[in-house]
């Protein structure tokens, strides 16, 4: 009997010991080595399309962002300026393409941050959820937020091309109408002036009981200033498949609904509904897209509609 409970001290030991290893090591590679494309020269971006690489954060030399850019040669200073944010796949490049044509038409700066991550398969809390917290939990500080490296981008771009603009538009599809929908409730500060959140697989919730991404618990997010923005919650009338893309499937997630087109009516319900119980200025919209499924390039196209001066 005492040899056997020996035994189990020691699996229960060592279990404990591979189990606290594997922590620090994984924290030390997501969170103090450095990683990231190497940083490229400052210069003037170019017509057309283009591509740098700088720090993504003002006071770190951790973490570096490639970003893809589009600009016709029409472009002039205070013209539009829009942000557009991958999704899941991490493919920004992809997503600048599907932007080219729209770009010429209306004459668009097209900005299209890569939030690269080798492991972007089992974590989401540097991207989509915007980096508040750790993949452990702890929180992160603001100014290394995923939110924060947009303004950082912007300042970035306003520098570089000695640009005047005081404001940019965003639009996300799917992961990225994640990014989107969160960046307009946790940083309403933000110099956005319209934003699009398109076909996000889950929200964040006004529910000061449920812990973020699912609500707002422990988050500080200020309701009245998230609905002072624009946000445009745009699904596809077909994006009522589960099946299609990663749609998260936990018991919160699903709480929201069965699928994208369902979560995000769940998402704009719940807060119209708050904003008529506190008689609260409400600046969001919702629009659905007839015959649209989960597709960023006709979601793209769609949005332009809402992004027109």
């Amino acid at each position: 009997m005492q040899k056997t409970i020996r035994i189990l001290k020691k699996i229960i030991l060592y279990t404990f010991s591979a189990f606290l290893l594997l922590s620090v090591v994984s924290y030390i590679y997501l969170y103090v080595l450095p990683k990231g494309p190497e940083i490229t020269e400052i210069k003037k971006i170019k017509n057309g399309k283009d591509a740098f690489v700088i720090n993504a954060s003002k006071n770190s030399k951790r973490k570096s962002i490639k970003v893809w850019t589009y600009k016709p040669e029409k472009w002039n200073d205070k013209d539009q300026i829009v942000f557009v944010m991958h999704g899941g796949g991490r493919n920004a490049d992809d997503y600048l393409n599907a932007w080219i044509e729209l770009a010429d038409e209306n004459n668009l700066f097209i900005v299209a941050p890569e939030f690269e991550n080798k492991f972007s398969k089992y974590t989401t809390n540097d991207y989509q959820e915007g980096n508040l917290f750790t993949f452990f939990g702890t929180k992160n500080p603001k100014s290394e937020w995923a939110f924060t490296v947009i303004e950082n981008i912007f300042d970035h771009i306003k520098s570089v091309n000695h640009i005047s603009n005081e404001q940019y538009d965003i639009f996300g599809h799917s992961a990225g109408g994640q990014f989107v929908h969160r960046m307009v409730l946790l940083m309403p500060e933000s110099r956005i002036e319209t934003a699009i959140a398109a076909n996000a697989g889950f929200y964040t919730l006004p529910n000061q009981k449920l812990k973020f991404p699912y609500g707002t618990n422990n988050t500080g997010i200020d309701l009245q200033k998230a609905y002072n923005k624009r946000l445009v919650i745009l699904l596809g009338e077909k994006d009522n498949d589960p099946s299609l893309g990663t749609l998260r499937t936990t018991e919160l997630a699903m709480l929201q609904g069965d699928h994208r087109l369902e979560r995000g009516t769940t998402f704009f319900c719940a807060n119209r509904k708050l904003k008529n119980k506190n008689n609260w200025t409400f600046n969001w919209a919702i629009d659905t897209i007839k015959n649209v499924g989960h597709d960023y390039k006709r979601m793209s196209l769609n949005a332009m509609e809402w992004l027109k001066k």
